[in-house]
Parts: structure tokens; sequence; C-alpha cells
């Protein structure tokens, strides 16, 4: 196991020399969509070094699209096995000086199934979520945009990414929320709750980034993203950044839920102190903190499942498995946003209480007692039942 671990990663060291070496041979380089006609031959052969087999094919295909649209070529396949009839994605690399060609596989070609998965996704919000459900469409496809339009672009510009990323959410905290769910006091409630709760989280996320040692260099991505961009990118800030837009989904689920509990118990109960309603809509948080937590955590657990069974079969120890920064940037991701979903339900429930909850003067003291009875009557039958 020690042996494959040092093979891959010195393998992954060099792909990007071998990469600027390609680079400096083939001076032009496109991505062509390729059929496959006929699998010539398909043999499986031992990685050097390594008991781990691999699919070897020679595959003639016919070019469906770019300058030599029509034309049938024959190439060599070792990523993924290929039928006839299926379509991929090739890297066509070109030699202007000799024009010696070299064609490689890049990625099968996946959009139809992908297309499919997305109309049913759709269909499924539409058909049960109705126009609600069409609104948080809308506000996840301009949280894209934002993200696509404004954070990437930004980043790439050389602008600070943990201050352009707490800008982009609080751009896709506002924007998302009243499209979602309208011009109203309690979603304003919401909003000023999750912007306050990113920039804490914000401040927690740089200071965990800076004690823990971590560089933003703990996935094969950044190493690639490194040498492309020829060093220019703050990928500490870039770490900082994917914690803060990895919180937000989580976050609008838990301040909207706030903000609604504030105004239902003001609602029920209306000559309920401020005070108390703010301790009643805590303890509606509190319950909720739990599954949200649990399930932010296994989210990240799931999404690092591979990491997690390679560093399991190793022969390090729990603790220099743990120390390690792949594994350690999911640690902190976990934290901290774990951390920043539970200030958000004290900092939400705050500032919709100010927002939403009116005292009436006139209440005598009775009646607000009698309203608390009521109200805790109601809560108990809800949790027996």
């Amino acid at each position: 196991m020690k042996k494959v671990a040092i093979l891959l990663t010195t393998f992954c060291a060099l792909i990007p020399f071998f990469t600027l070496q390609a680079q400096e041979v083939f001076d032009r380089e496109e991505f062509i969509k390729v059929k496959v006609l006929t699998v010539i031959s398909e043999e499986e052969k031992t990685l050097p070094g390594t008991n781990i087999q691999s699919t070897q094919q020679t595959l003639e295909v016919e070019i469906l699209d770019g300058e030599n649209k029509g034309e049938v070529v024959t190439l060599q396949n070792d990523y993924i096995p290929l039928d006839k009839g299926d379509t991929a994605f090739v890297r066509h690399l070109i030699r202007s000086e000799d024009g010696v060609e070299f064609y490689t596989v890049s990625d099968p070609n996946r959009l139809p199934a992908l297309l499919f998965f997305v109309a049913l996704f759709v269909a499924v919000v539409f058909i049960f979520g109705g126009w609600q459900g069409i609104r948080g469409l809308l506000s996840l496809l301009g949280s894209f945009l934002v993200i696509m339009y404004v954070l990437l672009p930004g980043i790439l510009k050389g602008i600070p990414p943990l201050l352009l990323s707490i800008g982009v959410s609080s751009i896709i905290i506002v924007v998302g929320s009243y499209i979602t769910h309208g011009f109203n006091k309690t979603t304003s409630s919401a909003v000023i709750g999750m912007i306050i709760t990113v920039v804490f989280t914000g401040i927690m996320a740089y200071l965990s980034v800076i004690f823990t040692y971590l560089t933003g260099f703990e996935s094969e991505e950044a190493t690639y993203l490194n040498f492309s961009t020829d060093g220019n990118l703050d990928f500490v800030g870039l770490l900082l950044g994917g914690i803060m837009i990895g919180l937000l989904g989580v976050l609008y689920d838990v301040a909207i839920g706030q903000a609604v509990s504030v105004e239902e118990l003001h609602s029920v109960g209306p000559h309920l102190s401020k005070k108390t309603i703010y301790k009643r809509a805590l303890r509606i948080g509190r319950e909720h903190i739990g599954a949200l937590v649990n399930t932010l955590a296994i989210a990240y657990v799931g999404a690092s499942l591979p990491l997690l069974l390679f560093f399991y079969s190793s022969s390090a120890s729990a603790l220099l498995t743990i120390n390690r920064e792949m594994f350690a940037v999911e640690i902190i991701r976990t934290m901290i946003g774990s951390i920043g979903l539970v200030l958000a339900v004290p900092i939400t429930t705050l500032v919709a209480v100010f927002i939403l909850v009116k005292e009436k003067p006139g209440a005598s003291a009775e009646d607000v007692e009698k309203e608390k009875e009521a109200l805790l009557k109601h809560s108990g039958h809800e949790h027996a039942h």
C-alpha cells in the first residue's frame, strides 16, 4: 500500500511537468466529440509497479464536430472502456511544424444523462413544490450566475478570495431569499441574520486556516490550477471562499426557519413579550440544530469517502492521518460550517424578534401568563403527538 501511495503521489506530482512538455511539443489543442465505430482490440494490462488492472482499447472513431468533421481516425484508450456506438470527447493535439496529431480520450459523453436528471429534478420540484419550488429554482439559477460571473472572474483577477466570497455570499443571500420567499419583514429578518452569521463565520474560518497552517493545496485540482495560473492565485483565500459558499445552502434553512418561527409564535401569542418569544423560538432552533449539524457532517463525510478509505487502509496512525492537510481541511470545513449553523439560530432569532414582534402595551400580566401556559400546552401536545 505504501508503494502504491508513493507511486500515485509521484505520478500526480509529475503530471504538470508532462503537461508542460506536451504544450511545448504540441502548440494546438482542441476538444472534439467523436462516435465509436469499432472496438478494434481490447485487453487487460497491469499498471507498472502495481497490481492494478487497466483496460487498454484501440478504437476506430468518427469525428462529429470541428474542422475534421466526418473523418475516421484510430486512437488508443486507457481511460474508461467504451463500446460501439458510444460518444465521447477527445483531446486533439496538433504540432504545426510537421502536422503530427495525437488523440486521447478525455471523457465519455455524459451530457444526455446529465440533462435527463436535471429535467427530472425540475419536474419533481414543480410537481411537488409548485410555484414556491419554481422560485427556489430561479434563486438557485441566480446563485450559479453570481458565482460564475462575479466570484470566479474576481478571484482570477486577484481580488482577495475571502472578502470576495463574503460579498458574493451576501449577494446570493439577498437575491435568493427575496426571490424565493418574497419581499416581507420575515424574509428581511432572515437575510440580516444570515449576513451577520456569514461575517462571523468568515472571521472564524480565517483564524482556523491560519492556526492549522492550511495551504489550500489539499487536492490535485489545486495543484493543476496553480500551474495553469503561474502561481498567481491565493489558495488559502480560495479555501476560505469554498468554506463560505458551502455554508450557504444549509444556512438558508436555519435562518428562514427561525424567522418564520418567531412570526408564528407572535401570531399565536400576540401578548407574549419579546424575551418570551425569543426563548421559545430558540428552543425550536435547538431541536433543528442537532439534525442540521448531523446532516452537514455526514454530507462532508460522503463527499470524502474515497479519501477516508485511502487513509483507513494506510499504516499511519490515526493522529497522523488526521493531521494531514487533506483530512484536516475536511475537519475544518465541517467544524466551521457547523459553528456557522449554530450561530445562525440565536442571531437570526434575535433579529427577527426585534423586527417582527410588536409588544402590546395594554396587555396585562395575567393575560401574558395565560398566553404562555396555552402556548406551552400546545407545544407539549405537539411533541407528545
